[in-house]
């Protein structure tokens, strides 16, 4: 083997190692600092008396077991996910603008969620099962109008020539495009609302961890035990696939097959996270990019890790720092997300615009 392939290879698995370092450190501190702290020692004894029905410490155990490891069980899951759905995206179409947040599958599950929270009245469940049921259905509808012939015929994003790129900015034109319809639809229906339908339909469309519990934790992870397999499986024929169409067909890849896979992959993931905490933005557009400036090379894992990082980064201010700044306000996590995103963006296009030049 390569002496550079090997040196990159160890360096690839030492940047992960201390981003899975940084994921535990963040992990642990969500759940013992901040509004209420819990010694290590405490922790263990809570986790262990809840498992074996022992002795409680009042006020703690509740804090811990209902309230803040839940939060950041979930939390950790919605960002690996939507990490992995941003990385499956960018990685196929080879267009760091590929992501669910922009290619319109989360407003395809906002729309849906909205829908149902102000006409039909849902709630809890109901309200996740739409949204996940919306940002499929968006997903179908946006990869009907960029494909360019039969389903998977079309080279979505391929490097294999010019109407695979066509393809790719197609399917993201047309996401845009439908996204900015479903903004539409959603502040319709937000205007024809009551007011506190509105609110609560508010906090959901901005991503909200407080309503983190154990059984949306299980749903969200029996997800995950399903769709991560499927990711490992598709890694190795996605990194074949950008040596380009030809090259792919050539080494027996089945390149419409595994594009269509791999979009149906990065939607479930998106979706299931969605539908869990709402469209958290920014988490899936900026995972992809930090991981491979921080890895030197794309990684699918890396991204997972760092959109968990940056949803608990996230929480962990919403709920700790920002009522010290807003008079004892909570944010939502998307509004962290969305606030810090942007300003970041901008400065990964500056930074790689001047490594370009």
């Amino acid at each position: 083997m390569p002496l550079k392939s090997v040196k990159t290879g160890h360096y690839l698995h030492v940047r992960a190692a201390l981003l899975a370092a940084a994921l535990l450190a963040l992990f642990a501190a969500s759940v013992l600092l901040g509004s209420y702290t819990v010694t290590i020692p405490d922790f263990f004894r809570i986790v262990t008396a809840h498992l074996t029905g022992g002795e409680r410490i009042p006020g703690a155990s509740f804090i811990v077991m209902e309230n803040k490891l839940p939060r950041a069980v979930i939390g950790t899951m919605i960002g690996a996910a939507f990490g992995l759905s941003g990385g499956l995206f960018q990685t196929m179409l080879r267009n760091p603008l590929a992501s669910p947040d922009v290619i319109g599958i989360s407003s395809g599950a906002s729309a849906a969620a909205v829908t149902a929270i102000v006409i039909f009245g849902a709630s809890g469940a109901a309200v996740s099962g739409a949204a996940l049921a919306g940002a499929l259905g968006v997903a179908a509808l946006i990869y009907a109008i960029s494909r360019g012939g039969p389903l998977g015929g079309s080279s979505l994003g391929g490097g294999g020539g010019g109407g695979g790129n066509a393809a790719g900015n197609r399917l993201i034109l047309a996401g845009v495009g439908i996204a900015a319809a479903l903004h539409a639809v959603v502040s319709v229906l937000m205007t024809r609302a009551d007011i506190r339908t509105a609110a609560d339909a508010l906090v959901w469309l901005n991503g909200s961890l407080n309503s983190a519990n154990w059984e949306r934790a299980g749903v969200l992870s029996l997800s995950l035990l399903i769709l991560v397999p499927v990711v490992v499986a598709l890694a190795g024929p996605l990194r074949v696939l950008e040596l380009g169409d030809d090259t792919a067909a050539g080494l027996g890849i089945r390149v419409g097959l595994t594009r269509v896979a791999v979009v149906v992959t990065a939607v479930a993931l998106a979706a299931v996270a969605t539908a869990a905490a709402g469209p958290v933005s920014f988490v899936a557009f900026l995972a992809g990019p930090i991981a491979r400036r921080f890895t030197r090379k794309a990684s699918l894992p890396a991204s997972a890790m760092v959109g968990a990082l940056i949803v608990l980064a996230a929480d962990y201010a919403a709920a700790n720092v920002a009522p010290l700044l807003l008079d004892g306000t909570v944010l939502p996590v998307g509004v962290v997300t969305g606030a810090l995103g942007a300003p970041f963006l901008l400065w990964l296009l500056v930074t790689s615009n001047r490594k370009d030049a």
